[in-house]
């Protein structure tokens, strides 16, 4: 169902959130409002404030679980699509590439806009091709993928801060970034409008930072690759995985990967280890990589498969077939009911197996697991 701007849309047009979610899920909006430009954004949020109404802010819909019953508030669809470069004169010490800042608006689609990037010679965001959503959410889940992540190269954050009803720009270090997780997660206080990521100017990638990508391209950790070659060869594996949103294949019905990778202290790795092995047979290989603080990174992934959960299912939702980490919606009508029944029987499974409670990355709207 389409979207039909303020003043223009009859008494009875309702916002299903079911038709704006990469899952398919979520009921009716009371209301809703759609923001072409930032001037538009802070207003819609700014008057749902006044009038006391919850607010939703609203991009791509690619993390979102939303509840059956929909949103009992003010739905503000971001579509502000302003994206700029502007060259700025200064280079990084390492490398002498030029410096180039790109921003981008809240609404702009990311995928499109890390293709630009990589047309106009530009690295940085080249590893994180093929993410569904908008550039707003970025920042939020501080989104990451094959070795690269926002954080790295987002310079500041323009934002409105409903507190205290001003605009305010946050620099990177006032972002509160850890893995998957920043100062605008689990907090309403600020909205995203705009973002600024500082760029380099060259026709190579960053350094190779993920083993999987070095392995498909017969590289190794750290080399550089041409741009191009390094955005292909992250769609192709994205493609393979069903994390690239494809109308026609339900697998890419998900919200990407639904959990986060466990991050446990040296001795929990070795109790997990240990664990695995007497689960599996002896050296049963769980992997786990430093997460350059002292602690240790473990895949999700490998914790579902190995807890028996490839296939598994639960009414409308099911583990994709592709990749254990994201779960799917079937065509028709799926519930968020299904959806978090099969999350938690995974989840739950996982932890009776090997100790480690895993936690979801989606955004939960009006629902929790």
């Amino acid at each position: 169902m389409s979207t039909v701007h303020e003043n223009e849309a009859p008494q009875n047009q309702v916002l299903w959130l079911c038709d704006h979610t990469t899952l398919g899920l979520g009921g009716p909006a009371t209301t809703s409002r759609t923001a072409r430009t930032t001037d538009e954004l802070v207003g819609a949020v700014a008057a749902a404030d006044a009038a006391g109404e919850p607010v939703l802010v609203l991009g791509g819909g690619s993390n979102l679980v939303v509840s059956d019953d929909g949103f009992p508030g003010t739905v503000v669809l971001v579509d502000t699509p302003g994206a700029s470069f502007e060259e700025t004169g200064d280079t990084d010490p390492g490398t002498g590439e030029p410096v180039v800042l790109l921003r981008a608006e809240a609404g702009v689609e990311w995928d499109p806009l890390v293709e630009r990037t990589v047309a106009e010679g530009l690295n940085g965001l080249e590893f994180l091709s093929g993410i569904p959503g908008r550039v707003g959410s970025t920042p939020i889940q501080n989104v990451g993928a094959y070795g690269q992540d926002v954080s790295q190269t987002i310079r500041e954050v323009l934002v409105y801060d409903r507190r205290t009803g001003e605009r305010r720009v946050l620099g990177n270090a006032e972002c509160g970034f850890t893995y998957r997780d920043s100062a605008f997660k689990g907090d309403d206080r600020y909205v995203v409008c705009e973002v600024v990521f500082a760029l380099r100017r060259a026709k190579l990638s960053r350094p190779i930072a993920y083993a999987e990508v070095a392995r498909t391209l017969g590289a190794e950790a750290g080399d550089r690759v041409p741009l191009e070659r390094a955005r292909e060869t992250v769609l192709g594996l994205r493609r393979g995985k069903g994390m690239v949103l494809d109308p026609d294949d339900p697998d890419t019905r998900s919200a990407g990967s639904f959990f986060t990778n466990p991050v446990v202290t040296a001795e929990e790795f070795a109790e997990v280890r240990a664990r695995a092995d007497r689960r599996l047979g002896a050296d049963a290989g769980m992997p786990g990589h430093p997460d350059g603080n002292g602690n240790v990174k473990l895949s999700a992934a490998w914790l579902i498969d190995r807890a028996g959960f490839r296939g598994h299912a639960r009414g409308t939702a099911r583990v994709s077939s592709k990749h254990v980490l994201a779960l799917t919606t079937v065509p028709g009508a799926p519930t968020t009911e299904d959806l978090l029944a099969l999350a938690r029987d995974v989840r739950d499974g996982v932890e009776e197996a090997f100790g480690v409670r895993l936690v979801n990355e989606p955004v939960m709207v009006g629902v929790s697991l």
